[in-house]
């Protein structure tokens, strides 16, 4: 028989588990003598030193307890967050620079979902017994490598064409020259079309870099928050789970602000910029935040790699147990004993309601953390960096002090399991009330730049501009218009001010009958559209939304975590995250982006395909998007009603002063989903 040194320790902590004490001496072929509890010693004290190799100091071993674990963990938790955080703050601008359109670029954010859903169970079976913080260290090593890729883009294909002609570098030195600029205007005959590209190859390492990150949180969440349950007291479960959640939810609002500060700068920084940052062509520094991240991902790593097989406290902690929590680690798990599991859990209905619920509550909500910047920057006419900016740093603050009340509330008042399950329908009701309200909260301004788009198209018909770039242009009527070939101008000249403006524009004249002769000229750029006051009461209420969800995290949590078996526990919650990952994470961004996609009226088209939206109907849009969403936590709400029927023997805290074990606190921080977590 073959024993890990993990299992030695538990033979030598608990003789009785073997047939008497001689077959331990036996097994270890060493007398009973005072050698024997030398080796036992040394044994032991190797899997509860900190730091490695020759960094293995006294000073360095007093940081080896609970308290420092889960501040260091939650910090490296909380970089995670701030790089998925990042992508989605920096999704606009990638499919601007490569074309990409948003039902793509949904697929590419589940590229880690897919991962976390093929190996999260495997991982944590294979190495939930080895070394865990090493191959914690080892998932952090992977996300660095998964910023590095995200990068790669950029340093092999640079800041692109269209960029480059809008700087006062290449407008200096004639890169755009009178054909070009001609391209713009009415054409009296069929342009070719503009050559694509190959753009496959950056959405490949896009996805790429995505599908192995999920693998890095993986490793990261299964392996740390069990290490985090083996090496703490299930008495502090509610506090160190909402302090863990608090730390993580500082990276999203620190990855927003990375990506809203670099989206300040130009895509190549030692250039001029002909346009600001609130122009729609504008294209920030995307790739600049990933090298910062990948760095810290390192660092992260090492700190994390430091800390030992098994902290000294936990140890004194099972050597005093009778039950003795690493007794499990000698039962071997098989296929039968998984099934017999799936078995036992589809009878609980506790257990199906809640998921069933989460599902539907997650696939609504997904696409408000995927595509928040782009729904601000379309719907209210913001700039990205100032969309990422107001996403990341002001509303989710109100998700963690959801998260700090809620814990403190159930910490102290130790409520009922009923009283939890209905919090969370009422969680629910206030949700699907506050997205009803993103329906009316419009900009009547950024939807009439929109309506306007077909008759602009027919006026335009005969000026052949299927392949002129987006490049808007603004009347003296404040109406915006695609680009100059679209308003049907003919000519171009410079103001005093050294301005461009298009002359002879014919579709102007047909929109303003009134005003025609006075009428038919345009300046370059975006006509200035007010929708601040709007976005303000979106703001607002999407700050309410974060506070009232987040309010329910913990209650949620503790009612998966208690409504199953001790035995089943682990696998419970796993199981649950492989489910809704496959329901709602992965297919949710992929249809709400090709919702986006539906309502988009100006394409970037080329020879090879259509590229990204540079023009969508905000009105259809918010409809559908919001309708939709409300729809699914709606019906989500029912099943919580089902929770709450069936959860009134579920006893969710001990009887005040019993001991509490190991073990179930191990269980309970499982149940924080790396897919919740990365997407919050």
């Amino acid at each position: 028989m073959h024993l890990t040194n993990s299992n030695r320790l538990v033979l030598l902590s608990d003789p009785a588990m073997a047939d008497d004490e001689s077959e331990v001496t036996q097994f270890l072929k060493i007398p009973n003598t005072n050698k024997q509890n030398k080796a036992k010693e040394r044994l032991e004290n190797s899997d509860t030193l900190c730091g490695f190799g020759i960094f293995k100091g006294p000073r360095l071993q007093s940081w080896a307890t609970e308290n420092v674990y889960v501040v260091v963990y939650g910090i490296a938790g909380c970089f995670i967050a701030m790089a998925f955080s990042y992508f989605n703050g920096t999704i606009t601008t990638l499919e601007k620079r490569y074309g990409i359109p948003t039902r793509t670029s949904g697929l590419i954010s589940v590229g880690s979902d897919i991962s976390t859903t093929l190996t999260s169970g495997f991982l944590g079976y294979y190495t939930g017994r080895k070394h865990r913080p090493r191959y914690i260290a080892l998932g952090l090593v992977i996300l660095a490598v998964f910023c590095l890729l995200m990068a790669t883009p950029h340093f092999i294909y640079g800041s692109g064409e269209d960029a480059l002609k809008l700087t006062r570098e290449y407008m200096s030195t004639g890169y755009l020259n009178a054909t070009q600029e001609d391209r713009t205007l009415c054409q009296n005959a069929h342009p070719s079309c503009v050559q694509d590209v190959s753009h496959w190859t950056p959405i490949f390492l896009l996805f790429f870099a995505q599908f192995i990150s999920g693998i890095g949180c993986s490793l990261f969440y299964t392996l740390g928050l069990s290490y985090m349950d083996d090496n703490s007291s299930k008495s502090r479960t509610p506090a160190m789970l909402s302090w863990s959640a608090f730390l993580r939810m500082l990276g999203p609002a620190f990855g927003y602000s990375l990506a809203s500060v670099c989206l300040r700068l130009y895509i190549d920084p030692q250039l001029e910029p002909l346009i600001g940052n609130n122009d729609t062509r504008w294209l920030g520094a995307w790739w600049l935040g990933w090298i910062i991240l990948t760095v810290i991902m390192l660092v992260s790593a090492v700190f994390i790699y430091m800390f030992p097989k098994e902290l000294p406290s936990a140890r004194a902690r099972r050597l005093k147990s009778s039950d003795g929590a690493g007794q499990n680690s000698l039962t071997e798990l098989s296929l039968q004993d998984m099934m017999l599991a799936v078995k036992r859990l589809a009878k609980n209905k506790i257990y199906v309601y809640n998921t069933i619920a989460s599902m539907l509550y997650f696939f609504g909500y997904v696409p408000y953390w995927t595509f928040t910047p782009k729904y601000i920057e379309t719907q209210y006419q913001q700039s990205a960096s100032t969309a990422t900016m107001a996403t990341g740093t002001v509303a989710l603050g109100f998700s963690a002090a959801g998260v700090l009340l809620s814990g403190y509330v159930i910490s102290k008042y130790k409520p009922s399991a009923r009283s939890m399950a209905a919090w969370n329908g009422i969680v629910d009701i206030f949700t699907v009330a506050g997205i009803l309200c993103y329906v009316f909260i419009g900009c009547d301004d950024s939807d009439k730049a929109t309506s306007l788009s077909p008759t602009i198209d027919s006026c335009s018909a005969s000026c052949h501009c299927e392949y002129v770039h987006y490049a808007p242009i603004c009347s003296p009527n404040n109406i915006t218009y695609i680009s100059a070939c679209h308003a049907g101008c003919t000519g171009k000249s410079k103001d005093q001010l050294g301005h461009l403006i298009y002359t002879d524009c014919k579709c102007i004249g047909a929109l303003d009958f009134a005003n025609a002769t006075e009428s038919q000229y345009a300046r370059q750029g975006s006509c200035p559209v007010d929708c601040y006051n709007q976005f303000l009461i979106f703001l607002g209420v999407m700050c309410f939304l974060k506070f009232i969800g987040a309010s329910g995290r913990t209650a949620n949590l503790l009612l998966a975590l208690r409504c199953v078996s001790f035995e089943d526990k682990s696998f419970a919650l796993g199981l649950g995250n492989v489910v809704v990952c496959l329901v709602s994470f992965i297919p949710s961004p992929i249809l709400f982006g090709w919702i986006l996609d539906n309502n988009c009226i100006v394409w970037g088209k080329t020879c090879g395909t259509k590229g990204n939206c540079w023009l969508y109907d905000t009105k259809s849009l918010r409809y559908t998007m919001n309708l939709l969403s409300a729809a699914c936590i709606f019906v989500g709400s029912f099943w919580n009603i089902g929770v709450w029927h069936h959860a009134k023997d579920l006893e969710i805290f001990e009887s005040e002063g019993a001991e509490i074990t190991v073990k179930e606190q191990e269980q309970f921080d499982l149940s924080e989903k790396p897919s919740e977590i990365k997407k919050n």
